[in-house]
């Protein structure tokens, strides 16, 4: 008996749940999870940034809407969030836990639900994403070149730390948010819908500063396309400072009940076990 126990407890540790933190063996690669990761965020910078070419483009097909620019901005964020959600229930957010951010990515990795091999092949991964996602954006020609193919600009005539701070501020709640609902088995399923009423708040309250970006691949991807750099270090440091303070936040004992167990946003219990 003692011995079918220890058994099962060495079986049990042989289970590779890379999404847990704990990949077996150690230093074992998942390139199905990477190559979910890259095809997620090229759907998400090609489908969410024509939509916002969609919505403010020259002679775009939306853009002559009899709706002011605050309501523009809170569709727009609202629709831009569905495409993440969207993605995060396919079963691309099976396979690699959706985070099609290296914000998200970065959060997870400070708490120790996936570790640095995994998490650097992640950010490579959304980053190449992004890029492909842009290039796929030239389809919209004079009209997607006319909004910068929807690219992430601060503010002209502010000083950098604001909207570094709005960025932050945006990234915080995002990061605060799928941590809580994905932190407990009954809210993780619907983690993904905090992102269309999130994005549509944030968009329409903090687009004017900065774009409300939240995702440093998301901004990477059209200044790579444009190209247009102004500022590009924003959607950097903002999302990273945000992100941290979220995992930083929920370490306070009172909170610890919301953090995750795992690095993904839904599809509760699947190991993402994958080579």
């Amino acid at each position: 008996m003692q011995r079918e126990k220890e058994a099962s407890n060495g079986a049990k540790t042989k289970v590779d749940r890379p999404l847990h933190g704990m990949p077996h063996p150690f230093d074992k690669l998942h390139p199905r999870m990477y190559a979910a990761e890259f095809a997620g965020t090229a759907l998400l910078v090609f489908l969410g940034l024509s939509i916002v070419i969609a919505m403010w483009g020259h002679d775009a097909p939306f853009a002559s809407l009899p709706i002011s620019l605050g309501v523009r901005r809170l569709i727009t964020g609202f629709l831009f969030g569905s495409i993440g959600a969207a993605i995060a229930f396919s079963p691309i957010g099976r396979m690699s836990g959706a985070h099609i951010n290296p914000a998200v990515t970065f959060a997870f990795w400070l708490e120790g639900k996936i570790l640095w091999r995994d998490a650097s092949f992640y950010l490579l991964a959304q980053l190449i994403g992004a890029a492909f996602g842009s290039i796929a954006l030239l389809v919209w020609g004079a009209t997607g070149a006319s909004d910068t193919w929807g690219a992430s600009v601060p503010a002209t005539g502010v000083p950098n730390w604001l909207p570094i701070a709005g960025e932050a501020l945006c990234t915080f709640l995002l990061v605060l948010l799928i941590f809580i609902f994905a932190a407990h088995k009954a809210t993780q399923p619907f983690t993904p819908l905090v992102n269309p009423p999130l994005f549509a708040i944030l968009t329409w309250l903090e687009a004017p500063l900065s774009g409300a970006s939240a995702n440093p691949a998301r901004s990477f991807g059209p200044e790579l396309v444009a190209p247009t750099w102004q500022g590009w270090w924003i959607y950097w440091l903002g999302p990273m400072l945000g992100a941290g303070l979220a995992v930083l936040v929920l370490r306070y004992k009172h909170l610890q009940r919301h953090r995750p167990a795992e690095a993904r946003l839904c599809h509760f219990g699947h190991h993402g076990a994958t080579s």
